[in-house]
């Protein structure tokens, strides 16, 4: 499985030349509410398998959860159902509000 850093997904989405991924945030409703990476899309972990048909299979997505270990298993299980083009951020948005956004508020 791919990773990408933050300061990796950061650069992705300043570069206008380079189509921006799908955020998926898998976090809970709760976590999603108190911090998100702006534009990301909340699908909890548990709804996934019932609404992955609301994604792209072939876009580029980059999985996201507070520190990686959720998402991982995610972007594992959308891989077995054909999604080709996953990214697991490591650290999640613990690590990016340490490592791009040090206003988001952590927890």
């Amino acid at each position: 499985m791919k990773q990408i850093t933050p300061q990796q997904l950061a650069d992705w989405l300043q570069d206008t030349a380079r189509p921006a991924p799908v955020l998926l945030d898998v976090r809970e409703p709760s976590e999603f509410s108190y911090c998100a990476i702006p534009g990301s899309l909340p699908m909890p972990m548990a709804s996934v398998p019932a609404r992955m048909q609301e994604l792209d299979p072939d876009a580029e997505i980059v999985v996201i959860c507070h520190h990686g270990g959720r998402s991982m298993q995610v972007a594992m299980f959308l891989e077995r159902q054909g999604f080709s083009k996953l990214i697991n951020l490591a650290g999640g948005v613990a690590q990016w509000a340490q490592q791009v956004d040090p206003s988001m508020p952590q927890y």
